[in-house]
């Protein structure tokens, strides 16, 4: 609303500014009539009787005192004629700037004229021809006066003119003629001269006589038809004729006197009744400026106080909306999502309240769209929840069955390896071990996901380095894992089972993104905050840019999104290490790769004196359970750091046989070690079940 009120306040104005420069034209016209006109008139006057009076000089060579009076009565009049220019001010700059140079110029050289007029040293042609260009610079200076916005005027003003510098170019016959007098004669290019004069003298009297109106005309109508005219006219054609002077002077001089006389005095009035006019003409305009503008200025202030008014009630119910519809985008609607995302259930019917607004119909329509808008959005947010709820749920039931399943499979394994001793059948049964215990990983990663928590846990803390240990064991390309020396220090048995897989994500991505001939490194030490836990491999690396994703993505876990199963180790790892408060960042490795630092708080850090306490109880953790059923099922004896197996080591002492004498035997074939390799990963596994199924 504030551009058309600007555009009407800015055309008010241009409309404004151009009457008032109507007027204020019409009436520096009329202040430069009143100093520059008056005064320059009389200045041409002067300047005419001193060139008559000159021309007489110029003929006889004898200077009088009547030259000397009308001297001075010029110089006067170019005084009065500077003064008035100085009062002028501001009205006589501009466009008469340069008139205005020209005749100052021509008036300073008025001194050196009279000087060679005095001297001899100039024709009577060319001393008159002086005088002439300052005269011509005043009627140049007229010319630019009449420059007025009415058209009617500056016609008149234009006629004037041509009238006014007709009756210069008498006075300039008059001056030839006076001149020629003395002698009886007129030079050749005098004639000449005279009779441009006097063909200028009628083009001018016939133009300036055409364009004037009734009022101005019928006075130059009576001069025209008076006898002076008419004599004047007689004897101007007749020495255009003949070239020269006439017989008696003084019948030249009292025609020529009578009619400039008359002449001066149509002129003076003529001006008189056009200053009037352009008088009254700015006046009137003035009056229709001040009437249309301030007609003009109390619709524009009364359009800007309307819709001011108006536009502050829009401002305000646009403000209602717009507080509304704010509290809908940023409040209500992300606090739903937020309620569905942790599982609540949402009434779509008394969430998806109306927007409450008052005022224009447009308002209250806009409003409703954003309540249909809102009720949309509320029950695709609680469809789209039940969605991933439900699929969440066949995630959990899938997990649930495939890790029922797992388990009857691990057990079944187990009694395989129990009841077989062929070192082939057993490596088959420790590869399908390993690769049940990985898929029993995969179902827990399908729980996590869905939200739900697996089912392994322990009453006791668990020692880092067996937790460490699990975990590498649940990769499939665990030989190339190297577990460095760690710190004793525990974790918390009920945070073990998701610290466990959470490390076991990272070191299989490690194996999965590194060079097959490159080891992965595993580390930990205890820190201020907690337990630091550090998985570094040799592989590229990634950009700046993927590290602050991923980095991202481990801090604020987001929805899962069904699409992006690329990273479903990333999820699986955010999701656990939300749950317990654990930071995990990924960085680049000074080798090349990247580093994957896990740090575990110091709540779920737990001190060497409080592991050491619970290590007499056998169902303190999984760990310890693994070395006891490790231990029963292998002997002390070793060959190249690798156990072996004893047969019935795990039987009761009376169901044992009679163990026959040992027999020196040569070195072991690669067979016989990888035997008593599978045996004693076969115990551990065992171990490690049997755990978990007492653990809980």
């Amino acid at each position: 609303m504030l551009l058309p009120l600007l555009s009407l306040s800015a055309l008010w104005g241009f409309v404004l500014n151009l009457t008032m420069g109507d007027a204020q034209s019409l009436l520096r016209a009329n202040t430069l009539y009143r100093t520059l006109g008056v005064t320059s008139t009389d200045l041409g006057l002067q300047l005419q009787a001193e060139r008559v009076r000159s021309a007489e000089a110029l003929t006889t060579r004898e200077l009088n005192e009547v030259l000397g009076g009308q001297r001075a009565r010029t110089d006067q009049s170019v005084g009065d004629f500077k003064r008035a220019v100085t009062e002028a001010g501001d009205a006589a700059g501009g466009e008469l700037l340069g008139p205005l140079g020209t005749l100052t110029a021509g008036l300073d050289r008025l001194g050196s004229i009279r000087a060679d007029i005095d001297r001899g040293l100039s024709s009577r042609l060319s001393g008159l021809n002086e005088y002439n260009r300052i005269l011509d610079s005043i009627f140049m200076l007229y010319d630019h006066l009449v420059s007025v916005s009415d058209l009617t005027i500056f016609q008149q003003a234009s006629s004037l003119q041509a009238m006014g510098m007709a009756r210069e170019y008498i006075a300039r016959e008059h001056a030839l003629v006076i001149g020629a007098m003395a002698d009886q004669r007129l030079t050749e290019p005098e004639t000449a001269a005279f009779t441009e004069y006097a063909a200028s003298r009628k083009f001018l009297h016939s133009r300036g006589f055409a364009g004037l109106d009734v009022g101005l005309r019928r006075p130059y109508e009576q001069v025209f038809a008076s006898e002076p005219f008419l004599t004047f006219a007689t004897m101007e054609g007749r020495i255009t004729k003949t070239g020269a002077p006439p017989v008696v002077a003084e019948d030249w001089n009292e025609a020529v006197d009578k009619l400039t006389s008359q002449l001066d005095k149509v002129g003076l009035a003529s001006s008189e009744v056009l200053a009037g006019r352009t008088s009254e003409a700015a006046t009137a305009t003035v009056v229709k400026i001040a009437v249309a503008g301030g007609l003009g200025l109390i619709a524009v202030l009364a359009s800007i106080i309307i819709s001011v008014r108006f536009g502050r009630r829009l401002a305000a119910e646009l403000a209602g909306l717009r507080s509304a519809a704010v509290e809908l985008s940023q409040e209500r609607l992300p606090s739903i999502v937020e309620r569905l995302r942790r599982g609540e259930d949402v009434d779509v019917r008394k969430e998806a309240k109306a927007i409450k607004v008052s005022g224009s119909a447009e308002i209250i329509d806009v409003a409703r769209a954003f309540g249909s808008v809102q009720r949309t959005a509320v029950t695709a947010a609680v469809g789209q929840a039940a969605l991933r709820h439900g699929v969440g749920q066949v995630f959990l039931n899938l997990a649930r069955r495939k890790q029922g399943l797992l388990h009857r499979q691990l057990a079944l394994l187990d009694g395989m390896q129990r009841r077989t001793h062929d070192p082939d059948r057993l490596e088959e049964l420790f590869r399908l071990d390993h690769l049940t215990t990985r898929m029993r990983r995969h179902a827990e990663s399908l729980m996590i996901l869905s939200g739900s928590a697996p089912g392994r846990a322990w009453r006791k803390p668990v020692p880092v380095i067996d937790i460490v240990r699990a975990a590498v064991a649940e990769v499939e390309d665990f030989t190339r894992v190297a577990v460095e020396t760690m710190p004793v220090s525990a974790f918390d048995g009920t945070a073990a089972a998701d610290l466990t897989h959470l490390v076991a994500e990272l070191v299989e991505n490690a194996t999965i993104y590194s060079p097959p001939d490159t080891m992965v490194q595993v580390r930990g030490d205890q820190v201020s905050n907690g337990y630091a836990i550090e998985v570094e491999d040799r592989g590229l690396g990634l950009t700046v840019g993927e590290y602050a994703t991923y980095n991202a993505l481990l801090a604020a876990p987001p929805e899962f999104d069904l699409a992006d199963s690329d990273r479903l180790g990333l999820f699986v790892v955010a999701r656990l290490a939300e749950r317990h408060g654990v930071k995990v960042l990924l960085r680049h490795s000074p080798f090349g790769g990247t580093t994957a630092i896990v740090l575990v708080p110091r709540a779920l850090v737990t001190e060497q004196a409080a592991l050491e306490a619970g290590d007499g109880d056998d169902k303190a953790a999984l760990p310890s359970r693994t070395r006891k059923k490790a231990l029963a099922v292998v002997t002390s004896g070793t060959h190249a750091g690798l156990p072996r197996r004893v047969r019935q080591a795990h039987l009761a002492p009376q169901l044992k046989e009679a163990p026959p004498e040992p027999e020196q035997q040569a070195e072991r074939s690669p067979e016989e070690v990888r035997d008593l390799f599978s045996a004693f990963q076969r115990g551990t596994q065992r171990a490690r079940e049997d755990a978990s199924e007492e653990g809980p």
